[in-house]
């Protein structure tokens, strides 16, 4: 039986098409549904967190949740020091205080701590920092069901692992990922709020390097002025503010990424340490994400298109701002991975929170992409564009070598979907 939940995404822009969803409860039970299904002729996907905005996840055929297989996270020896195992549907909310008990952390996490492992890695979801991958650069190993009903594992090292971990669940149904850990740190974050857009912009590779993770947010309510600047730094790593930081006094009250929201949501400020997955995520785990009634898109720029973002926005404010909730900018650093949209190029996000109204969005995001094109964005897998052709990445993926590996994986395309090419 499908639950009333699992018929639409998270925001509820995308109903989905599967005819049923499947919950296996043993990984070999897994393997009969999938197995069973690519013989039937039906096309397969795995179920997620559904936080995902494009039709990614979709199929016309039989949805999969590996919920029911376990949630148990673990830490085990690797050949390069400790190793988190993780169940492929578990949450970051679930598998971090896993590691933090074992005085373990990830190198970062994205916004919301609610998403699937998973889901995340597979679609390339980020947090911010210069020196920060993706979380998919995280992964050392990866454990799928393929369209056979086959259990493979691809490790670091082995000739298709750049094709396996940020796949789109193109490949199979994940059930196990592999996680490089460190040793556990605390973070202290600090919020500026109402800076001057100019001396940001002009700033703003100081800026975000002024923390392990930074984010700028504007409404563009005043295209002149920043909405808040947010800046997470390890305490064993203080870096340096950016003089636009420097010259202002931090916020002395708790504050949402969203203003006029209500900050309970938000991690906490003020400078107060805590650990690492506590004030990495912009919202606690306990709390309902980000607004919960929204659509999101996001294009990656080449890193030093970053003093012009602020001002190519605000140069469309007159569209974008009455459809905008909020726009933030983060940095990632690049990898190598086949299909990520940070492959080869150090990164600047240009991050869109919208409210959920096609009529305001469509023009707003075909003029916030016009606008940025200059730069060969690249944008999000699991986020919404109004212009498809973003999706192919002007050269930017090995999609050759990624689709030899799916033609081994899964020749006769159950993995496939619209989104991935019928």
């Amino acid at each position: 039986m499908t639950d009333d939940r699992e018929r639409t995404n998270w925001a509820g822009n995308v109903t989905y098409s599967a005819r049923a969803v499947a919950r296996p409860g043993t990984v070999e039970e897994l393997r009969e549904v999938v197995s069973a299904a690519a013989a039937a002729g039906d096309r397969v996907r795995a179920l997620g967190s559904r936080h995902s905005f494009s039709t990614v996840a979709d199929t016309d055929g039989l949805h999969v949740s590996t919920r029911d297989l376990g949630l148990v996270t673990h830490v085990e020896d690797g050949p390069d020091g400790p190793v988190a195992v993780v169940p492929g549907a578990s949450t970051y909310a679930e598998v971090a205080p896993v590691l933090q008990a074992a005085g373990r952390a990830l190198h970062n996490l994205g916004s919301l701590p609610h998403i699937s492992v998973a889901g995340a890695c597979a679609t390339g979801t980020h947090g911010s920092g210069d020196a920060n991958g993706s979380l998919a650069t995280a992964v050392v190993a990866v454990e799928l069901v393929t369209a056979d009903g086959g259990l493979v594992r691809i490790a670091r090292g082995d000739r298709d692992f750049a094709g396996a971990v940020l796949s789109l669940g193109a490949l199979g149904v994940v059930t196990r990922i592999w996680l490089r850990t460190e040793p556990a740190y605390d973070v202290r974050q600090w919020v500026w709020e109402d800076l001057p857009a100019a001396e940001v912009a002009e700033q703003l590779p100081a800026v975000l390097a002024s923390g392990t993770s930074v984010s700028v947010f504007t409404d563009l309510a005043d295209p002149d002025r920043v909405t808040s600047v947010w800046v997470k730094q390890r305490v064993d790593d203080p870096r340096d503010l950016a003089p636009c930081l420097a010259a202002a006094a931090p916020s002395t009250r708790e504050v949402h990424p969203v203003p006029g929201v209500d900050p309970a949501a938000a991690s906490a400020q003020q400078g107060v340490p805590g650990p690492w997955h506590e004030r990495l995520p912009h919202f606690r785990a306990s709390h309902v994400p980000s607004v919960g009634d929204e659509l999101q898109s996001e294009l990656f720029l080449p890193r030093d298109a970053a003093p012009h973002l602020l001002a190519t926005v605000a140069g469309v404010a007159d569209v974008v701002a009455p459809a905008l909730l909020v726009h933030e900018i983060r940095s990632i650093a690049r990898d190598d991975l086949w299909l990520s949209p940070f492959r080869g190029r150090d990164s600047v996000a240009a991050h869109f929170t919208w409210r959920p109204d096609g009529a305001l969005v469509t023009p707003a995001l075909r003029a916030v992409e016009d606008a940025l094109a200059p730069w060969e964005p690249r944008t999000h897998w699991g986020k919404v564009t109004a212009t498809p052709a973003l999706r192919d990445g002007a050269g930017a993926y090995d999609r050759d070598s990624f689709e030899e590996l799916r033609s081994r994986l899964d020749p006769a395309g159950v993995f496939r979907n619209d989104l991935l090419g019928s």
